[in-house]
Formats: structure tokens, sequence, C-alpha cells
């Protein structure tokens, strides 16, 4: 069976004057127990860092192996080998860079040091990706040193493949038996035919990495001449001749990303997606957008070019996808079912890799932002403690019986789905369905503004589902919800129904408990009798606003009206009944696709020019796409009891109501504060196991490019015509 790898998103790279290090990013650093979370998923082999910018920041005479020392002894005591890497991403230290002639020299005396202090480490990458790090940081300008220069490129690759070369003489002097794990991406280039002439160009330059330490870069090879035109003497060439560091297994880094389609017809693709070479013009886009057989993408294809270019061991060293929790499921085990069908063919496939065990941030923009962007991997790292998502029970599974089964994965991947082409193409058949009955979610609402949101959410994910509205299944009719999921056989259930007018709960109360309550906790104990996954809904009502600091999931109820009270009584009973239900607590919804929310109503009534009257209590604004994505991804990852998914912050009626006019380019000044009559209550949430919401700012900002139901004058007036 194939070997279930990991790795840390570890990179520290150098961006101006500025490093920016992974490994501290996610928290790693300051928790040596997230290597008995990794060792308890069956992993056999970890990718680890034991880089030389954090061994030898500041002077390459001195080094400090602290805290490697204690996390590489605990990966020996756990069963765990380690794969060491020295360099990852990086331009090295403060004082050197991949331009620097003596960069090959430093590594290799940061290698040695390496093996002498662990002499148990058999397996290294002492640079990975070098033609993914030379492109980024000497072609594209993203990464230190930032040049722009094909001649830069070129010698960035030279020097990291020396340096790995020099590194492995260095390591092999204290352990001969040592072996060389080189990593890159070998994503494919396709195009139209006018541009066959630059994918030819990058499909052969993409071997470089791997032909340059195989030695098989001679006078004969196309890129000779090429390197020796770009200032690569043939002195540095016939250096990697003897090939003495060829890899012994063949890293292969592959994303959904890494293949391209090339296309002249600029006008057809995004402005971001657009430029060109000193010839052409053209877009650079996602091969797995365009209409090209599956056969000639993805994992297997490549693998088997591997394979057959170079005929030795072979190792996917990160699957990754920053995507949907359904998707990153959906590419592990594509991965995996790829690498198992090339071996089952006659390739020395190793291994697969889960790669971001603990997640990534910024990686979105290549770290040249700071946007706290994060990606989850098989952990969320964002509460008190990492918490297993669905990717880690996936990665146990695959790594423990080589099999994992999850609904999500009746249906493909986006890339495989009918919505993925920038331009649909008119013969296209999808085969987004890869059993004859997907199984589905049950989500209760149809006709409320949650409810339309799931399924239009479940829609775009792939996610199999039913929308039943009361008329099809009153939840609080034991009867009829017990019938349902007899007939229905979902695998989860979400139930977004309920009684909503808070003020009108307060005269109608009996109708209020009988839906808010009686119907989510006949719901709560079906689903536990017949095993079902289950999500409801409630409310920061259920508290009485007076703490004076945001709640979290532990603080005791207190609500002061009906239709908090009907929430609080809902939350205690769900969980008595169905113990492993997840409860989910939001506040102020706003989305995009009706105009039954607080901010639509507030726009609606600026761009009248009419003064808008809004209160002072406090509240966490949520944007419902947000909330229906993060709350999928938590009932995917089998999340259980109550989790609060608000947008981090906390502002007032009135101060929510002028954020969103100022970026409407609306007069704030015409919204009023409303006379309370006592003081503002404040019911902020925050939460305790980990604030997963994006930003206020993000999500008005959403709001404003998405929203589909139009709330200028103007606009209405057209609606209606």
């Amino acid at each position: 069976m194939i070997e279930m790898w990991g790795g840390l998103e570890c990179t520290v790279v150098r961006i101006g004057d500025t490093f920016r290090d992974q490994t501290g990013e996610t928290g790693h650093a300051g928790r040596i127990e997230d290597l008995d979370l990794i060792a308890d998923l069956g992993i056999s082999t970890l990718r680890y860092p034991v880089l030389w910018e954090t061994i030898s920041p500041d002077d390459p005479a001195r080094a400090d192996f602290t805290w490697h020392d204690e996390r590489l002894e605990r990966l020996k005591a756990l069963g765990v080998r380690a794969i060491a890497g020295l360099c990852h991403h990086g331009s090295g230290p403060r004082y050197t860079h991949l331009l620097d002639p003596d960069w090959p020299t430093l590594l290799a005396a940061h290698a040695l040091r390496v093996a002498e202090r662990y002499p148990h480490l058999e397996l290294y990458t002492p640079v990975n990706e070098p033609l993914t790090t030379a492109r980024f940081a000497a072609l594209y300008g993203h990464w230190y040193p930032h040049e722009r220069s094909y001649r830069a490129f070129l010698r960035a690759l030279v020097t990291e493949c020396k340096a790995t070369v020099l590194a492995m003489r260095a390591i092999r002097t204290v352990r001969p038996d040592a072996r060389l794990v080189q990593t890159d991406d070998l994503g494919k280039t396709f195009s139209t035919p006018l541009l066959a002439y630059q994918a030819a160009h990058e499909n052969s330059r993409r071997w470089l990495t791997f032909d340059l330490l195989c030695g098989m870069v001679d006078r004969n090879h196309e890129w000779w001449r090429i390197l020796v035109d770009h200032g690569i003497g043939e002195e540095e060439l016939e250096f990697f001749l003897p090939g003495d560091a060829a890899p012994d297994i063949i890293g292969v880094n592959h994303y959904l990303t890494s293949e391209r389609y090339l296309d002249e017809r600029v006008e057809r693709y995004p402005e971001n997606l657009r430029g060109g070479n000193h010839t052409h013009r053209y877009a650079d886009a996602e091969a797995v957008r365009m209409p090209i057989p599956h056969t000639d993408l993805g994992p297997a294809a490549r693998l088997r070019e591997v394979w057959e270019r170079y005929r030795r061991p072979v190792a996917v060293t990160e699957v990754h996808h920053g995507c949907s929790r359904d998707d990153q499921l959906r590419w592990l085990v594509e991965v995996w079912n790829a690498a198992e069908t090339v071996r089952a063919e006659g390739a020395d496939i190793r291994a697969i890799t889960a790669w971001s065990i603990l997640g990534a941030v910024d990686w979105n923009s290549l770290l040249t932002r700071r946007d706290g962007f994060y990606e989850p991997g098989l952990f969320d790292v964002r509460g008190q403690a990492p918490r297993r998502t669905a990717l880690a029970h996936a990665t146990e599974g695959l790594a423990r019986t080589g099999s994992y089964d999850h609904p999500v994965l009746d249906r493909a991947g986006w890339w495989k789905r009918a919505d993925r082409f920038y331009r649909r193409p008119r013969d296209h058949r999808s085969a987004c369905r890869l059993v004859g009955s997907p199984r589905q979610l049950l989500v209760t609402g149809a006709t409320g503004t949650l409810g339309r949101a799931f399924s239009r959410i479940c829609d775009a994910r792939g996610l199999e589902h039913m929308l039943t509205s009361r008329a099809e299944l009153d939840i609080a009719d034991r009867a009829r919800v017990r019938a349902a999921l007899a007939r229905a056989r979902p695998w989860a259930v979400v139930n977004t129904a309920g009684f909503v007018r808070v003020a009108e709960a307060e005269t109608a109360r009996d109708a209020c408990f009988r839906e808010n309550v009686d119907g989510a906790a006949m719901l709560a104990e079906a689903c536990a009798e017949l095993g079902i996954p289950y999500v409801t809904f409630s409310s920061d009502l259920v508290f009485d606003g007076h703490k004076g600091g945001a709640y979290v999931e532990t603080d005791p109820v207190n609500p002061t009206t009906v239709y908090g009270a009907s929430k609080a009584e809902a939350e205690r009973r769900v969980l008595a009944a169905h113990p492993g239900a997840l409860v989910v607590r939001a506040s102020a919804f706003f989305g995009p696709w009706d105009r039954y929310n607080f901010v639509w109503a507030a726009l609606n009534t600026l761009d009248r020019r009419r003064r808008f009257e809004a209160g002072a209590d406090v509240v966490s604004p949520t944007y419902v796409p947000d909330l229906v994505h993060e709350t999928l991804n938590l009932l995917i990852d089998d999340a259980s009891g109550v989790w609060h998914l608000a947008t981090p912050g906390s502002l007032s009626w009135a101060e929510l109501a002028r954020r969103a006019a100022r970026l409407a380019g609306l007069d704030p000044d015409l919204v009023v504060e409303a006379e309370l009559g006592g003081a503002p209550a404040d019911t902020t949430l925050t939460s305790a196991r980990g604030v997963l919401m994006p930003g206020l700012d993000g999500a008005l900002e959403r709001y404003m490019r998405e929203c589909e139901t139009p709330w200028r004058a103007a606009q209405l007036r057209v609606a209606a015509s």
C-alpha cells in the first residue's frame, strides 16, 4: 500500500527586509504537542523544517538548535521519521541571497551541521522546489531578491541546484546512506496553436531541477545552450554531470493551479490572468477551467510522465487545496487514487503527502500581503488548540487502511463540474456525479433566507441536497418528521426553519415555541435515533446583553425576550436528545440574495435621502454566505455542540447602517439612533472554539459586489417596469 506522509507549511520567505515564518504564523513554533496529534493519524513520515534561516539567522558561524533538538527527539520517540527541509522557498538568511555565489557553500555548511547534530536523519530536502522558488524570486519578483529577468531566474535555479549537490555531499560524509527527496512542481502547460511554442518552452523548462541533478543537462540537452547564453558557465553545468545528487525519491508537488493554459484571446479571461511574452500577449489560465480531456490533466497524468522520464521512486510530496472542506476532501482522495492507479500500472510510487497539516496563512497572495487569510489543513489552528478537520479523518483512514468514505465524495470537485469553465463549451458533458444516486443533505426552511442560502451554496459546492418547505415537512409534527427522514435517508439534516419574527414573538409565544423548540427538538430526536448528523441554529438573543464584553459558547444564557427564550430552550432540548448535534449561534443576518435584512433596508431608505432610524444595541453582524460556508465545513468535520459563527468584532445597529452607507456612497448622517429608554444591550458573539468567520469590512465589500436584490430606487423602478 502507498504510504501516507505529512508535511507542515514551513516557508521562511524574505520580502524586502522582512521575513515571514509560516511555522510561527500557524502557531506550531510554540506547540510541540502538535507532533503527537500528527503521529496519532498514522502518518509514517513527516516533511519537517530544520531551516537555515531559523538556526543561523544572523551569522553563519553561529547556530541555535534548541527548538529543533526537542522536536526531532520527539518525532523519533513517536516513531515518525523526518524529511529534513533545510531551505523552504527562502532566499536564505539576511547575510546572503539566491544570486550570491557563496550561497551553495553556505547552505552546505548548514547541511553538515544538521547531519552532525542529528545523525539519525536519513531523508533530506536541502532546497524545496528550486525551479518554483527561482521563478517567484528572480523571474516574477515576488520574493527577495525581487529580480525580474530570465538571466537572474536561471542563475538562481543553478545556485539552488548546486547547493543541493554540495549539501548532499556534506551530509553523506556523516551519513553515507542519506537519501535526497527532491521536490518541485511539474505542472504542464497547454495552449492554443498560436502559442504552442511558448507552451513547449515551459514544458521543457519544468524538468530543469531534476534534469540538472540527474546529470542529464549535457551539451546535447536543449537547455545547455539556453543556460550558457544567459550567463551560466559551461564549467558550472559540467559540475552536475556526475549526477551524484540524483534524487533518491522524486517529490512531485501538484496543485490544481499547477497546470496552465495559454490563450491569445485575452478578452475571454479576467484581467489578472492577462500577460504575455515579447512576441504575443496572452492569458495564462488554469488548465482545469478549459475543455481539455481529463486524461491529459491531473495527478495521474503527471505521475506517469515523471516515472517514464526518470524511472526513479516517486512520491507526491504536497497535496493541498485551499477551498471548501468538501473539495479539500475530494482533492486528497483523487490524488490518492491517482497514485494507486499509476502504481498498479508498474510505477514505483511510494507515498502521497498530506500538506499544510496545520494550514497556511496568506498563500493566496504568495505571502506578499499580510491579510491573515488562513486556509485550514488537517487541523484548524484558530481555536485554543488545533482542531481535527475532515481532512484529518480522511488522512487517518488512508494511512491506516488505504480507504476513506464520506458522502461528499459522491460528487466530483469543482474542477470537474460544468461551472468551472470561463466559457462553457456547447458539447460539454459534466461528470459531476460519481455514483448513480449521490447521498444527500436534507435542508428545512425553503422559504427562509437561511434555507435558500444553504440550497444555493450547496449547489455551488456540489453538495446533493433536498430543500423542504413547511408544507412538505412540518418539523413540529413527529410522525411527518420520521416519515420524511425514512423516505429521504439523508446523510445529515440542516434545520433552518423556525419562527423568526422577534417582536411578534412577544404576543405569539405558543407559535414561536412550537416552531423553534418543538420542531428543532423533534428533528434532533429523530436524527439521533437514526444516527444522522444534525445542525440547527440559535441566536445571540439567548444572552441578556449585560456581560460587558463578547459572549463565548460557555457563557450562561439569560434571554430577555420570548424569541431568545425559545432559542435557549431549543438548545437545551436539542443537545439533550442528540449530544452529537451542532448548534450554531449567529447574529444580525445580512445577505446578498434577498431584501429581508437590515443592511438592505438601511441602504434602500438612505438612497431615497430619507432618515433611517436604527438602534444603539451592539451586535455581531453576520454575512449569510460566510455563515453557510462555515456551517457546512463544521458539519463535514463532524463538529458538535454549540459554536458561535459571527463576523469578528461588534458595532451598533446604527453604526452598521453608517458603515454600509459609506461603502455605498450614501450619506451616513441620515442615520439616527433610536431612543431606547435604557442602556444599550451588547450581544456581541465571539468564540472560544475558534473564530472562523471573515471580518466585517470584507463582508460588507462583498455584499456590495454580490448583492442581487437592488436597493437603489432607480434600480427598483427599472425592475418594476
